[in-house]
């Protein structure tokens, strides 16, 4: 019998085409069931629906335990798209109190992938956020009209008295760019913005939990998955313990009502920010309800900029605060000593070149050109400095300039732990030598830095922080608003004592010139608080403004010895530093010493609390 090899090969070429087949069906079937998540996650959303568990965000207090922040009932309406059927558009958008266009654009957002990632129709969404126990009362009765919505109890913040929006911050939901930052997120949670809550939304915002539920044919939800058994149960957020003083700061932000500027307050010995005001202020909880987004909006508009931190985030001339800083650099590198005579010829004088001064002829030592604050003897100090012959060039010694400054705080964020600091600004030798196209320049030509104006900016924590070194003999720590945290220890940096280029020695000079001015020279009139019983060193500044009235400027702090309190208070627009800087300034330290204002000085708060320097500002005008 002949064989058919033919035959043979067809029923090979047969059989091998039926196992491709099978081969690759199986191929797709485990790459659909195993590999593929969509399937997978498509098949478990209609047996299961997982819901997540929001936990309770920390709570903040202030260093004398006062409740601060915390959380109250709100909720959140949530939608699952495939269970939305028959639904009177008109009846929800009227009980929620919102147009059929902004209903309609809210449930394009929640389709759309790019703006959420991960959406899923068998999946919650968020479709109304911070509705009110009225809202929710309005909406649990006509619910079964909305078939596919559910309400969702939330938490948002409350605060227990309306003080330092810039410090304590707010929450708001999270945007596109907070999902990609950070995986833990997702459409509809809040996140801190502003403030500690932003700069400590990691301890405050706990950790989410999950609640696996069963559905049946239909999507009805039947109870729990085996009972509960995987679920996660939420971790509840951190407390804070701020720095902050609540009654202090309370009193503080009542000086500074009607005025714009900043008033800061630090704990020489720990760093500590006692206060921390920016005036104009505003009311914390206008961001907290469902018309958050048009309050934040108003203030935007609110030509004094309430939402600005002039605390950490302004930069002004310091004006007469820094001449401590000059005295301090030319008894380090030589170029005057304690008993070094300066003359003043009613101000600065060279060649045709005056600097006036409000305190006509005479000849200082450092001690009382820092009580009179004169400006001729810091403008001659200033060019002992920069002459300097044991520098080869101007260059060399302004470089060692700027590295003095430095050290003591200026030119660079010093690291306060609430958002949005500025560093102010301390020119070096290239930025001159650029402006000037040569450099050859001389101290003449930037002579006006010896008093702190020219090109020298500041921001108000700077000065505050300029004024706890000087009552530290020459040593401070990075501002902070953090006092505890919860099971926590507090981050390293601000328990590391920083030391300016300074010999500690010469720092009681200044202390001693400081401690004159308050007993006799410029903090006489309004700041000597030695029949209160306090030992008040200040220093007084008028920071000279080419738009308009002069910044009234004052640092300061008190007792002289061992210093519980350093402050710095600047009042735009406010004239001479004596007429608002030296009044708050002293208050405060007062309030915070005595706890309470003598009878002496009563008339200097009734005069604070109801002053105002908004007439001086001339920022309306084209």
């Amino acid at each position: 019998m002949q064989h058919d090899f033919e035959l043979e090969k067809r029923r090979f070429v047969v059989g091998g085409l039926v196992l491709l087949i099978l081969l690759v069906y199986v191929i797709r079937l485990f790459f659909l069931q195993v590999v593929e998540e969509k399937y997978k996650v498509m098949a478990q959303d209609n047996a299961f629906l997982t819901r997540t568990v929001y936990p309770a965000r920390g709570m903040i207090y202030d260093r004398k335990g006062e409740l601060l922040v915390y959380n109250q009932p709100a909720y959140d309406l949530v939608v699952t798209m495939r269970d939305v059927k028959e639904l009177d558009t008109l009846d929800l958008c009227n009980t929620l109190g919102i147009t059929r266009e902004i209903f309609d654009d809210r449930m394009h957002e929640i389709k759309d992938r790019s703006k959420n990632p991960g959406y899923s129709s068998y999946t919650q969404q968020t479709f109304a956020t911070q509705l009110s126990g009225q809202d929710y009362g309005a909406l649990q009765t006509r619910l079964y009209k909305y078939e596919g919505f559910e309400i969702r109890p939330r938490t948002i913040r409350q605060y227990k008295v309306a003080i330092a929006p810039h410090i304590l911050g707010n929450i708001r939901e999270v945007n596109m760019k907070d999902i990609k930052r950070d995986p833990y997120y997702q459409r509809g949670d809040y996140t801190g913005d502003l403030g500690v809550e932003k700069s400590y939304e990691p301890y405050l915002r706990g950790s989410k939990g999950k609640q696996i539920l069963l559905r049946d044919a239909h999507g009805r939800i039947k109870g729990n998955f085996e009972d509960g058994r995987y679920d996660v149960s939420p971790v509840p957020g951190r407390d804070l313990t701020l720095s902050i003083d609540a009654d202090l700061q309370a009193y503080a932000e009542s000086l500074m009502v009607n005025k714009v500027g900043a008033m800061v307050a630090i704990q020489p010995s720990t760093g500590e920010i006692l206060c921390m005001v920016s005036s104009p202020t505003f009311d914390p909880r206008l961001l907290v309800c469902r018309q958050r987004g048009r309050n934040y909006k108003g203030l935007e508009a609110n030509p004094y900029k309430p939402l600005f931190d002039r605390a950490v985030s302004a930069s002004y001339p310091p004006g007469s605060t820094f001449k401590p800083t000059q005295g301090l650099i030319g008894l380090q590198d030589g170029a005057i000593t304690p008993q070094t005579v300066l003359h003043c010829n009613g101000g600065f004088r060279m060649g045709n070149f005056r600097m006036g001064c409000h305190d006509g002829a005479a000849a200082w030592t450092i001690v009382p050109a820092i009580a009179t604050s004169c400006n001729g003897y810091f403008g001659w100090c200033l060019v002992n400095i920069l002459n300097n012959k044991k520098y080869k060039t101007i260059q060399d010694s302004f470089t060692a300039w700027k590295d003095y400054m430095v050290s003591m705080g200026y030119g660079y964020k010093l690291g306060v732990d609430v958002p949005g600091e500025t560093r102010g600004f301390i020119p070096n030798a290239a930025y001159y030598n650029k402006g000037f196209r040569t450099e050859k320049w001389k101290p003449i030509n930037v002579i006006s830095i010896s008093i702190g104006q020219g090109e020298i900016l500041a921001t108000p924590l700077q000065i505050a922080n300029l004024a706890a070194t000087i009552a530290n003999r020459g040593r401070y720590y990075v501002p902070h608003v953090i006092h505890e945290i919860q099971d926590t220890l507090i981050p390293d940096t601000f328990k590391i004592q920083q030391r300016t280029m300074i010999d500690p020695k010469w720092y009681d000079w200044i202390v001693d010139g400081m401690r004159m001015a308050a007993v006799s020279g410029t903090v006489r009139r309004t700041g000597n608080m030695d029949p209160e019983g306090i030992v008040l060193c200040g220093k007084t500044g008028t920071a000279q403004n080419p738009h308009g009235t002069d910044h009234s400027v004052f640092m300061g702090f008190a007792p002289q010895n061992n210093p519980e309190i350093a402050v710095c208070c600047y009042v735009e627009n406010g004239g001479f530093g004596a007429t608002y800087g030296v009044p708050i300034g002293t208050l405060v330290i007062e309030k915070y010493l005595n706890g309470v204002i003598s009878d002496r000085r009563k008339y200097l708060e009734e005069s604070m609390l109801h002053g105002s320097t908004m007439a001086n500002m001339k920022f309306m005008k084209k």
